[in-house]
């Protein structure tokens, strides 16, 4: 993904009185993050240790031409703002190798993606000795195979020093330990990026106080990361050293003291609520306390859905990707002196009242994660949805790509799915009518779509229907995705009522036949003069498509499947085509792109021909045969790339915030969305005999299919509480109520 970015890449209160601030912070689904391990352990069936079952590593084997994942090595707390990562390659957003023996540091990210790049980051190293600040100077030895890296704690030994080192993290702190051998001279170099921020080391040699000001975009002027280090011990020196593009604070403690502690605060707002966070969320506890909470939230996190039945590795897949699924979007609100959230702004730089989140991708992420949560965890999806309501009265247009503020990537306005899918849902918690109005604004006017907000080359798309290829880049995307948008808009509108706006957005939505051309059966560009793009190849990438070529931009009509169908000559002739996608080779042209991109090499390194499930375009593309009549292909292809392109090590690509991950787990439940902002899911092949779902209401989701294996991908028959089931797709309300469904599976396919 990040066509854009792409291109642009080739006083407060004491420590020792915080004992019951942890219990009521603020009143915000956050409050999930606190209390949850009686809850969790009260009910002995229920599994304690799923984080056991996570692979942090999961999809950090990547680089700049090759995804497995592109994603970092994160201690945190679900939807934590603070991500805690190692660090073995400095001046790159491949920050981490999991090949490299060698780390320089723990770092402080808010890297969502390398295309991206991080903010506000710092970086942590222990040492002894004469201090070394340059990144590879300081660098230490270490043995992956024998470090403990999990959700809620990072543990290693730095072989150089000698050194046993865990971190364990919070909401938006983290206690870093490590214990050195005798005589030792204990330090530590805290890496800031860039020349300017503030430094203020305390006079009780206790307390130590930074800015990281560093970001690549999205912010205002006024941005800064607010860090407050309290050291359990005094330090003996203190000082800072210039390296190329950083500065380097270097504390130096007596001999005497083998063991270093820092508590390390951050925050978007201040130092003095740095300090808050530091005295809320870390106190005085012990580590083993703290580690110990930490997997605690994690474990009931996990826990909302059991799986039975399945082998080891599913297992440890399903619960890695489960982990993915839950570190974004970033929780960026923080609780003030009331306990009340408030944040710093990224859409106008002031501090706001209310909840706020950053980093979510919806070009991804609408297709699976905020399905996903819907589902799961409806109580923090209503948050995070008035977050965005949030940043639409603070900056004025509903956010494009919040990163975290206004960010200028990928294609459409995608948010209208999110609000489309949840009010069609009943999710609670948010302002719809603030919402609709947002979304009615950026689908009627012209924003700054370069800036992050507002839709690309609306005046052609209100005048001519479409988006003309010789004036607007991705113009089948955009305009694909703007007649989906219009869909999910006009679902919002007939729900309040807006019945005028209701009919005009549903008329638009059919926009998407302007752009199909009926002799080739491809959506193609087409020029300001009604002109057709030409010469057309199919295998072609890039612009008027986006990351992809017409092959996977084929299918994007997620709202009008059967308009689709018909275009396309029926149901025999769109499945044929589907199955003709899948037995072509991997052919791609670079076009625009003049070389090969990643998306690409890792289309090619699958076995599914032009469907390439290492990018989210085609995501829903297995579970259209069903609507063909051809359930049997819906299945087969579904359970192969459930257990060919996810392991516990990788993804089949960019794993973008939980996209990747939500499509597992939601497919491996045996459902799917096919259109968000529909209340339903297509029904497909679950991978294991039995799931439970313990839903946010108190009530139990039970997916049984007792003969399941690998050679019964098959389904024959579905009862929803034991009564026949015949539909492909089963409604949201029947799950989100508590049911139980039994799939019948086969070995071979059953006609429909």
């Amino acid at each position: 993904m990040f066509e854009q970015s792409r291109r642009n890449f080739l006083k407060a209160s004491s420590l020792a009185a915080v004992g019951a601030a942890l219990v009521d912070t603020e009143a915000t689904a956050e409050q999930a993050n606190t209390g949850t391990a009686a809850a969790q352990g009260s009910d002995p069936k229920r599994p304690t240790d799923l984080a056991g079952l996570v692979n942090i590593l999961q999809g950090t084997d990547s680089d700049y031409y090759f995804s497995r994942g592109n994603t970092l090595p994160i201690a945190a707390l679900p939807f934590g703002m603070a991500h805690w990562t190692l660090q073995s390659r400095s001046n790159s957003a491949w920050m981490f190798q999991p090949g490299d023996r060698r780390i320089q540091g723990f770092r402080c990210t808010h890297q969502l993606s390398p295309w991206l790049s991080d903010y506000g980051h710092a970086i942590f190293m222990p040492f002894s000795g004469e201090a070394k600040p340059e990144p590879d100077a300081r660098s230490s030895s270490y043995r992956p195979e024998e470090a403990m890296l999990a959700p809620h704690s990072l543990r290693l030994k730095l072989l150089r020093c000698e050194a046993d080192v865990e971190l364990v993290p919070t909401t938006r702190c983290c206690l870093l330990r490590a214990n050195l051998p005798d005589g030792s001279a204990p330090g530590l170099m805290i890496e800031i990026p860039g020349a300017t921020g503030s430094i203020v080391p305390d006079p009780s040699k206790r307390f130590l106080r930074f800015e990281s000001r560093a970001n690549s975009g999205g912010v205002p002027e006024n941005f800064a990361a607010y860090y407050t280090v309290y050291f359990k011990d005094p330090w003996d020196t203190f000082d800072v050293k210039e390296i190329h593009g950083a500065r380097v604070v270097i504390v130096h403690f007596k001999a005497a003291h083998q063991a270093i502690e820092a508590r390390i605060a951050t925050s978007f707002i201040s130092f003095e609520q740095a300090r808050r966070n530091l005295d809320l969320e870390l106190g005085a506890w012990p580590a083993a306390e703290l580690r110990a909470r930490a997997a605690d939230i994690w474990n009931e996190h996990l826990g909302r859905i059991e799986i039975g039945g399945a082998s080891d590795e599913q297992r440890r897949t399903f619960y890695s990707c489960m982990y993915r699924a839950l570190l974004f979007p970033r929780t960026f609100h923080e609780p003030d002196e009331n306990g009340k959230p408030h944040h710093y702004s990224a859409f106008n730089g002031k501090v706001e009242p209310g909840v706020m989140y950053a980093d979510h991708g919806y070009w991804d992420v609408y297709r699976a994660w905020y399905p996903f949560m819907s589902l799961v965890f409806p109580e923090r999806l209503g948050e995070i949805l008035q977050g965005w309501v949030n940043a639409y009265h603070e900056g004025g247009w509903m956010p494009q790509f919040p990163a975290p503020g206004y960010r200028a990537c990928m294609s459409g306005s995608l948010i209208d799915s999110l609000f489309a899918d949840a009010v069609m849902k009943d999710i609670a918690g948010f302002d719809r009518a603030a919402a609709y109005e947002g979304l009615r604004k950026h689908a009627t006017q012209p924003g700054n779509p370069d800036k992050g907000y507002g839709r690309q080359g609306i005046e052609y798309y209100l005048k001519m229907n479409y988006l003309p290829a010789d004036h607007v880049e991705q113009s089948v995307a955009e305009t694909a995705d703007a007649a989906y948008g219009d869909f999910c808009i006009a679902q919002i509108a007939a729900k309040l009522g807006k019945q005028d706006d209701a009919t005009m957005f549903l008329k638009r939505s059919q926009n998407w036949r302007n752009i199909f051309d009926a002799e080739t059966k491809f959506f193609r560009g087409r020029n300001q003069d009604g002109s057709w793009l030409t010469p057309f190849d199919p295998f072609q990438w890039g612009s008027p498509y986006e990351e992809g070529a017409a092959w996977q931009h084929r299918w994007n009509v997620p709202h009008d499947v059967p308009g689709l169908i018909t275009a396309m000559g029926g149901d025999k002739a769109f499945a044929a085509e589907l199955d003709k996608m899948l037995a072509l080779p991997p052919t791609f042209h670079v076009g625009v792109y003049g070389q090969e991109i990643h998306e690409m090499s890792e289309m090619a390194a699958l076995p599914f021909g032009q469907y390439m499930h290492n990018n989210q375009p085609v995501h829903h593309v297995l579970y259209l045969f069903a609507a063909a009549g051809r359930a049997d292909r819906t299945q087969y292809w579904v359970r192969r790339v459930l257990n060919e392109a996810y392991s516990p090590a990788n993804f089949s690509g960019d794993e973008d915030t939980g996209s990747m991950a939500a499509w597992y787990i939601l497919s491996a439940l045996g459902f799917y969305p096919v259109c968000p902002g529909k209340p339903e899911y297509t029904l497909g092949s679950p991978l294991f005999p039995h799931a439970t779902i313990h839903l946010a209401n108190g009530k139990t989701l039970d997916i049984d299919s007792p003969s399941n294996s690998a050679k019964t991908p098959y389904v024959n028959s579905v009862t929803v509480n034991s009564s026949e089931h015949r539909s492909v797709a089963i409604d949201h309300a029947a799950l989100a109520n508590g049911a139980r469904i039994r799939f019948q599976m086969s070995d071979t396919p059953v006609a429909k």
